[in-house]
């Protein structure tokens, strides 16, 4: 979303100018400068802490497995979770926020998250394990969907820089997850239980930053908030799914998340079954969600720059492809070779989050173009990791598995590229209206 934001916020923002501004959009000065200040850490926080509970589950994966008596099948189901809550609560997130306001829903997530990695080790049984997980990711779904809105309302200026630090930052906690996992759970005695619950930790830590923020809607200059009362009338009008850019786009976030959710949830268990033991698979699953640190803040910079994305997506797509094809034939003898180029590949995702910016001229256009591409995207995303479970259960092997994750990288150039065109949802409503 990035350098070129500026042009797309013509819609919210009345000038742009080289000096600081706060949140809404006014200069910073004392308590507002303090509230700019509080979102910043907030935002990072936030994103360090919406994916551990998906990658320090794929790195135990195994023992969790053996803990609760789960199959391959059930297992599958297990990973297949995160997408499935992901678009059911997701879709809520832009109704909750119209009431209570994006922070306070976010500070919510944030509690949600918290209670659910405590209590999903300690309940016992698969079904308090899945309850305690929905728990979680239902503060993720909503997290997930606001933080671009939260993004592009209170910095209209820096949407750039601001999306990359939070890409950043969730490439960092992903990372983090899948490689201190293991040796945590080691250094705590051993027990996956103490190896998952340790999270709620790290995401209680995210609460503080938003509870001063929970009443903050965000106060602008009388410019921009006619600006933004204009756009706030414009939902109802907007019917998104008369856009095909945004079909695309969902599309292309749902496929990206399907491998995403697979690489998360079995990468790990595919070098443990090919004899790389269980701390260097998770260090492997480390690396691959390690190449987002970097490259989450290149590509939104890169994109912003170019007409239109879909050279990036191909490029993105054919690394993909050739992890996979060397997961299948060498998966221990290139193992880093292959985690890094599946690294590279999964950077689809700031890509998409990018796209829902450069895709919408207004503020309301960015509300509904990313809950509904993040819905849909995700629903589509659900059958990916079940299926890869049941795969690999009655094949008893990776072959199809990973044949599958290659196929699917196919479809997912293809509208990747239809959604980088150069148009904006709005206009493709309007004109099929």
């Amino acid at each position: 979303m990035m350098g070129v934001m500026g042009a797309e916020d013509t819609t919210t923002t009345t000038s742009t100018t080289a000096r600081p501004t706060e949140p809404g959009g006014g200069p910073v000065n004392g308590t507002r400068a303090w509230t700019t200040r509080l979102f910043v850490v907030g935002i990072l926080l936030a994103a360090v802490n919406l994916r551990p509970a998906i990658t320090s589950l794929g790195a135990l994966l195994e023992e969790v497995r053996d803990g609760l008596g789960m199959s391959g099948s059930v297992a599958g189901l297990l990973t297949s979770v995160p997408p499935l809550c992901f678009a059911v609560f997701g879709v809520m997130a832009p109704r909750l926020a119209r009431r209570f306001g994006p922070p306070a829903v976010v500070c919510a997530g944030m509690v949600a998250i918290t209670a659910g990695l405590l209590i999903r080790p300690y309940v016992g049984g698969t079904a308090g394990f899945l309850a305690g997980s929905a728990l979680a990711l239902m503060g993720i779904a909503v997290s997930n969907v606001l933080m671009p809105v939260i993004v592009k309302r209170w910095f209209p200026d820096r949407v750039g820089s601001m999306t990359g630090l939070y890409s950043m930052a969730l490439a960092a906690g992903t990372s983090i997850a899948a490689a201190v996992t293991v040796p945590v759970t080691d250094a705590l005695g051993g027990g996956w239980q103490s190896g998952l619950g340790v999270w709620a930790g790290l995401a209680a830590v995210a609460v503080l930053p938003w509870l001063p923020l929970v009443r903050d809607r965000g106060p602008a200059p009388a410019p921009v908030a006619e600006a933004r009362a204009r756009a706030d009338r414009q939902p109802p009008a907007l019917r998104i799914t008369r856009s095909r850019t945004a079909w695309a786009l969902a599309v292309f976030f749902g496929l990206q998340a399907t491998a995403a959710y697979i690489t998360m949830g079995w990468m790990a268990q595919i070098f443990r079954d090919a004899g790389v033991p269980a701390g260097t698979a998770g260090l492997l699953l480390a690396v691959t969600m390690v190449m987002g640190v970097p490259l989450a803040f290149v590509i939104p910079r890169v994109a912003t720059r170019l007409p239109q994305q879909g050279p990036i997506v191909i490029a993105l797509g054919v690394c993909g492809l050739a992890g996979y094809a060397g997961l299948w034939a060498a998966p221990a003898g290139g193992a880093w070779a292959w985690a890094l180029l599946l690294g590279v590949s999964n950077c689809a995702f700031p890509l998409a989050l990018t796209m829902v910016g450069m895709r919408s001229r207004t503020g309301a256009g960015v509300v509904q173009l990313s809950a509904f591409a993040q819905s849909v995207g995700y629903l589509i995303s659900i059958p990916g990791p079940l299926l890869v479970g049941v795969l690999y259960q009655h094949s008893g092997g990776w072959g199809l598995p990973i044949a599958l994750m290659a196929g699917l990288m196919i479809p997912q150039m293809a509208v990747g590229v239809l959604a980088g065109r150069d148009r904006t949802v709005e206009d493709e409503a309007a004109t099929a209206g």
